[in-house]
């Protein structure tokens, strides 16, 4: 879009000048703009008048489109989930050549009120070195790149998280448009920064979920077998001493049985933490898979049966990991449990 002056100017301009050399030809010129030159006089002045202001506007329009562009191209890496330090670095880069800049960069605000530069632009001769993090965003350029700076803050909510700052070294204004562009680029790099912190939440949460469910297994089987084989040790001990060796060896065979069990379940437990659920290979192939390395490690064996509407079936991740724990369990019960040879396990 162009802006309102320019779109006025556009339309007006032409006007007035048509209308001023009309009364310049009519009164001035009307001896010396005779037929046939005046005829092709007025027509040749509209068109160089026309190509003018073309020029003049479309380079306006060039200017726009490549902003938009530019802002079109950041929401793209940003839904491409683009790691946030390549974002902010394209971010600056945009904003210099856009605004022809000398140099852009983002200056991130610490937890002490202090500032951190993330990214900049421009040749590295002309960013300062401050040392201690600075208070002001302006101490990372040397003070002649900023003789015309102009300023975007990066916002989360209510709070400003960074801002992203452009220099010129020759005193300039910058128009409306310009600040309008250099906002929208710094809403890009804030999301971009949100984005990047939410997804470490979901992995830190993910890995919280994942260790809580280890620890619930590891307390239902693992060390309740821990348990009953602490007990039956003392009770061989307790028998050895008393000199009943016939119960003491019952005892030990009973301990054998705890520990292959305790064996098995740990087997299972790493089998169970090395098969994600690959997105090429759904529910279905995730379950074929840890089949497979189920009757090798539990000597039971299983296959999967499925039909065609249950491989096609695309569930929410959350509901693909909960239906694989469930299949994963029932299978270590019909290990633990059934005292079976064979296993199906069919989906639908």
């Amino acid at each position: 879009m162009i802006g309102s002056r320019l779109r006025w100017l556009v339309v007006t301009v032409p006007v007035v000048a048509i209308g001023v050399l009309d009364l310049i030809t009519d009164h001035e010129w009307s001896d010396l703009m005779t037929a046939p030159v005046n005829t092709l006089a007025v027509p040749m002045i509209v068109l160089a008048c026309a190509i003018a202001f073309a020029r003049f506007s479309f380079r306006r329009i060039d200017r726009r489109n490549a902003a938009l562009a530019a802002v079109r191209d950041l929401g793209k890496a940003i839904t491409g989930l683009a790691r946030a330090e390549l974002v902010l670095g394209t971010v600056v880069e945009r904003a210099r050549v856009l605004l022809a800049a000398d140099i852009a960069f983002i200056a991130l605000v610490r937890a002490d009120g202090t500032h951190e530069l993330a990214a900049r632009s421009g040749p590295a001769e002309v960013f300062a070195s401050p040392g201690e993090p600075p208070h002001d965003p302006g101490a990372f350029a040397r003070a002649e790149m900023l003789a015309s700076p102009l300023a975007a803050p990066l916002v989360r909510g209510d709070a400003t998280v960074g801002l992203l700052v452009v220099g010129r070294r020759r005193r300039a204004t910058y128009r409306r448009e310009e600040q309008e562009l250099l906002t929208s680029l710094a809403s890009a790099a804030a999301i971009a920064l949100e984005n990047e912190r939410l997804q470490q939440e979901l992995r830190a949460l993910a890995i919280r979920s994942e260790r809580e469910r280890i620890a619930r297994e590891m307390h239902d089987g693992l060390a309740q077998v821990l348990g009953y084989v602490n007990t039956k040790a003392q009770a061989v001990e307790h028998l050895l001493g008393t000199g009943q060796v016939d119960g003491a060896r019952q005892q030990l065979a009973e301990l054998a049985a705890a520990a292959r069990a305790v064996y098995a379940d740990v087997r299972e437990a790493i089998l169970g933490l090395s098969s994600p659920i690959a997105a090429d290979r759904g529910l279905v192939g995730a379950l074929e898979e840890y089949t497979v390395r189920f009757s090798a490690a539990a000597e039971l064996a299983t296959e999967v049966e499925a039909t065609s509407a249950a491989h096609a079936l695309r569930l929410p991740p959350a509901t693909q990991a909960e239906v694989f724990r469930i299949a994963q369990e029932a299978l270590t019960n019909i290990r633990k449990h059934a005292a079976a040879h064979r296993a199906r396990l069919q989906l639908d």
